[in-house]
């Protein structure tokens, strides 16, 4: 039985989250420069995306470029940028083919002009796509989400538009950047490396975390697979024991 085949079709993760990490060093291993990582790791965007659309995944959000991204070179960033504009104008057409949704989440004013206004095109010609949605965490971090929806709840009130006393969980979600998006059931991170990186902090409270060993350049359908395997054979308890589910 191939791994395809062992994946229950009714327990597919309504949300699946990805760190897309390890393009750097993937590229150093075969002595190119980093941005080389970059592009091949475009293939695997593209692999992981219609394979997720393929098994019924609503939702994939992939972390794309950090706000802490920006320290890097930057000849690295420019490039990144470029890279990012060139992607989604190539990708549109196959988008849309397959009927998936752009959407984006970050400080997405902050990016460059032409890289802004391609993700804004990019999304207006998707828009009307239901088979899944594609969000990209642009200039996004955990810790920025959430400091920034205070302060929008802090003006709201001060407006007396919310009352604090009344602030719940699914209030305060509303103001953050993916409100009206289920919160991941699992989240993959790439590369061997066994952290968050300041990634939908809020969001992942009770996703299950998968870390593969492999650069993302090479992780490809049947490394999701096993992820999505991985996942069912968990119990979710949500804070309850395994006998009152």
């Amino acid at each position: 039985m191939d791994l395809k085949d062992q994946i229950i079709s009714e327990r597919i993760p309504r949300h699946v989250a990805i760190i897309m990490d390890g393009n750097g060093r993937w590229a150093k291993k075969y002595g190119k420069p980093r941005v080389f990582g970059h592009r091949n790791g475009v293939k695997a965007v593209r692999e992981i995306t219609e394979t997720a659309a393929d098994l019924g995944v609503e939702c994939l959000t992939l972390y794309a470029f950090s706000t802490e991204n920006w320290n890097r070179p930057r000849l690295e960033v420019n490039a990144l940028m470029s890279l990012l504009v060139d992607t989604l104008r190539i990708e549109i057409n196959s988008l849309n083919e397959n009927n998936i949704r752009l959407n984006a989440i970050g400080d997405l004013t902050k990016l460059p002009k032409r890289t802004y206004e391609t993700l804004m095109e990019g999304i207006e010609k998707t828009k009307n796509n239901d088979r899944m949605m594609l969000n990209l965490a642009l200039n996004y971090s955990g810790r920025w989400e959430i400091i920034n929806a205070v302060k929008k709840i802090a003006q709201d009130s001060k407006n007396n538009l919310i009352d604090a006393e009344n602030l719940t969980d699914a209030v305060f979600e509303k103001y953050l950047t993916t409100s009206g998006i289920p919160d991941p059931e699992l989240l993959i991170r790439t590369s061997g490396e066994y952290r968050l990186s300041n990634y939908l902090l809020w969001q992942i409270a009770y996703s299950e975390l998968y870390f593969a060993p492999i650069y993302w350049p090479d992780f490809r359908e049947e490394d999701f697979y096993k992820a999505i395997i991985d996942f069912q054979q968990r119990e979710r308890r949500f804070g309850k024991t395994s006998e009152q589910l």
